[in-house]
């Protein structure tokens, strides 16, 4: 039996990393609907109308917009989980994922 006597024994922490985030982009299409991408960035992505909107836009004139950024499992989720329903409704919307820069 080991006796103590009050002093505190300290245990070294090791520091945690944080998991590398990935963005979900929207690529932009002639032939997905608009309104089929607004509603897509509602449902798997809960923005607001008004974000969903802007995103919207900016897949139309920029060629892509973010979606979100998650970490890669969530991030592969939402991409097969988009390209499955647009599928399911006969749209060719493509969703890719990318590492987030640490700019």
């Amino acid at each position: 039996m080991t006796k103590r006597d009050g002093a505190t024994q300290l245990q070294e922490r090791q520091a945690l990393k944080r998991p590398p985030l990935y963005r979900v982009l929207l690529i932009n299409d002639d032939y997905t609907p608009m309104e089929f991408v607004v509603y897509v960035l509602t449902r798997f992505f809960r923005k607001s109308e008004a974000e969903a909107q802007r995103i919207m836009l900016a897949v139309h004139h920029q060629g892509q917009g973010v979606a979100g950024v998650y970490t890669r499992e969530v991030a592969e989720t939402k991409v097969t989980q988009v390209i499955g329903l647009a599928r399911s409704e006969g749209y060719p919307l493509q969703v890719t994922l990318e590492p987030e820069s640490n700019d």
